[in-house]
């Protein structure tokens, strides 16, 4: 079972002139939830990929008491600044978030700051897309007495229903990729009126006009990668930047089969953002090297094609890839079932050419009845050009097609779906996301003179301890910028580009001291969050793994041939814990 229904080009939703209705009270719980997902977009763009919520607070008169979104993984829930807004005037309120709550395992923040601050209503607009964690917020509201109305379920109209739609549409990304197990993927291209997307020559600059073109770098931004073909990048050398001034740039990706690539390119420079190469297992080994010398990532696969692409990017926690490809990478891309959705700029251009090239290649069909339709068709006029944009694949539904967790005990006691003897943890909204040094727990460490200071997380202070004792100015401003960077992402990225851009800032110990660096971190973190300790505690004989498939020094690797550090310091720490646990039972036996 599946949703389909029209959607703009991936923007914020826009707001509705709602029909004239008796129900005052229901018309302004639908604004206020269209609200909420409106909000719940602004990040989108700035920072990694993370799910978009939005929270506004009504009061019982119905005004806006407060509003806030989540800036990323590891900032301020939106329900938490919401209610920092709204003060005093959320008793009694009623909160309209766009998507249930999806706290950190052994973490309510965003529920208690509901409870606490008096709010008694709240109306979600959809359950949490993610299985471990839908459901959960819902039913620890319901627990302290709040009444909750999700959309579709506990409330259903046709216009409720609309505004269920903008709900599911400002995470499209997340929605697609829980229930695909691939990214959310879009193919993007420029034609002209006749259908080509270069010249006979291969000239194909420029196709679109300059507003489209505009458009095209908004969307990129908005993307976790982007992706090209080798024969995109030996005709066009494209830069492939978002160029929005600062904020999340995407990571560009060629696909190659034979690795038949120039040495000189602009994707090699890898000054602002990273480039990943994905090609067939053992092609030009000699290129490989090349490659790894400038500090491209090489990834082989035995067989390449775009789904196990897909799959394995979905395993980096991926959420959108962005095709910019040619028409035989394209054509090879849709048959693999791995694009959701396709913007095309048509350009009021004629250039004509027997063997001039089209957007999509073969796909091996020879009738018009085997055509693909496209669900939900928008047509927007950009400058002199026309963009046309469609799913290929409806919404999935969010019901789910595997019983959930109190489903399936109901079914076999005996069966619990988190219980392993290999516990991985990677995204913060995995169910062992807070073990993650990007999870949203501040931590008070000592600086050089001894005096306390407080981080905003893990990943902040580890990256500032790169710089920390380099009496260079620009170390000591990159320190205080990583210091004030709303979120874990972004630090990381301020770290590792001052990293690598000016390695000699790096102070000459780092090496040899980051793995204690990183222990001192996650020390403080787990002694001074009594949830987390336990939540540590509990998983006593488990192995511990960092999944990250690509930071084979933190993580676990792709199959396992990472060093997993963070996995081994987080085992260690447990067993230190456990052994002061130990210590002090034996003192309170020799006393008693």
């Amino acid at each position: 079972m599946a949703l389909s229904f029209a959607v703009g080009a991936y923007s914020s939703p826009i707001m509705c002139k709602l029909a004239n209705v008796n129900n005052n009270s229901h018309m302004q719980d639908l604004s206020y939830i269209k609200r909420a997902a409106e909000i719940s977009d602004k990040s989108a763009g700035f920072t990694s990929p993370h799910p978009n919520f939005g929270c506004v607070i009504a009061t019982r008169s119905g005004e806006v008491a407060g509003e806030g979104y989540l800036y990323a993984q590891g900032t301020k829930p939106a329900e938490v600044l919401a209610v920092e807004a709204a003060g005093e005037r959320c008793r009694g309120a009623t909160a309209y978030l766009n998507m249930e709550p999806g706290d950190c395992h052994g973490d309510h923040t965003a529920v208690s700051a509901l409870v606490q601050a008096g709010i008694t209503r709240a109306v979600v607009g959809i359950r949490h897309p993610l299985q471990h964690l839908r459901g959960n917020a819902i039913r620890a509201l319901r627990s302290q007495g709040l009444q909750v109305d999700v959309l579709g379920e506990d409330m259903q109209s046709k216009l409720v229903e609309e505004a269920r739609k903008e709900c599911l549409l400002v995470n499209l990304p997340l929605i697609y990729r829980a229930a695909s197990r691939v990214p959310f993927s879009v193919l993007k291209y420029a034609m002209t009126l006749d259908g080509k997307i270069a010249a006979s020559s291969g000239h194909a600059a420029w196709i679109s006009s300059k507003l489209s073109r505009n458009r095209v770098l908004a969307l990129r931004g908005r993307s976790d990668a982007i992706i090209v073909g080798g024969t995109t990048l030996r005709r066009d050398n494209p830069r492939l930047t978002a160029r929005h001034g600062g904020g999340h740039m995407p990571i560009r990706i060629v696909m190659t089969q034979t690795l038949n690539l120039p040495e000189e390119a602009n994707l090699w420079d890898l000054s602002e953002v990273s480039t990943i190469v994905v090609t067939q297992r053992g092609a030009r080994r000699s290129f490989q090297r090349f490659l790894a010398s400038k500090g491209v990532e090489v990834v082989e696969f035995d067989i390449l094609n775009p789904r196990d692409v897909m799959e394995y990017f979905h395993d980096r926690g991926y959420l959108s890839i962005f095709w910019e490809c040619g028409g035989t990478l394209a054509a090879s891309a849709i048959s693999s079932g791995v694009i959701h959705k396709v913007f095309a700029f048509v350009a009021p251009k004629i250039i004509g050419g027997k063997n001039a090239p089209t957007p999509v290649g073969e796909l091996g069909m020879v009738e018009m009845s085997q055509a693909l339709d496209l669900i939900d068709v928008c047509f927007e006029q950009v400058g002199p050009d026309m963009l046309i944009s469609g799913f290929l694949q409806p919404i999935p539904d969010l019901t789910p097609t595997i019983p959930s967790e109190d489903e399936t005990f109901a079914i076999d006691p005996t069966v619990d779906p988190f219980e392993s003897s290999i516990i991985f943890f990677y995204k913060t909204w995995d169910p062992y996301g807070a073990f993650s040094n990007f999870s949203p727990h501040p931590i008070q460490m000592p600086d050089e003179d001894g005096n306390y200071a407080t981080w905003s997380s893990v990943e902040h202070y580890y990256q500032a301890s790169k710089f920390i004792g380099v009496s260079d100015p620009i170390a000591q401003d990159c320190i205080e910028k990583i210091k004030l960077a709303k979120s874990p992402e972004e630090a990381a990225r301020m770290g590792r580009l001052t990293q690598r851009q000016h390695p000699n800032l790096v102070r000459s110990d780092w090496e040899s001291v980051k793995i204690d660096v990183m222990y001192r971190a996650l020390k403080c973190k787990f002694s001074i969050y009594p949830h987390l300790n336990s939540m540590l505690l509990s998983t006593a004989g488990c192995v511990l793994v960092e999944a990250s498939p690509h930071d084979l020094f933190w993580g676990g690797g792709r199959e396992g041939e990472g060093l997993n550090y963070l996995g081994r310091l987080l085992m260690q720490l447990r067993s230190e814990f456990l052994g002061e646990s130990s210590s002090a039972s034996e003192s309170t036996c020799l006393a008693l």
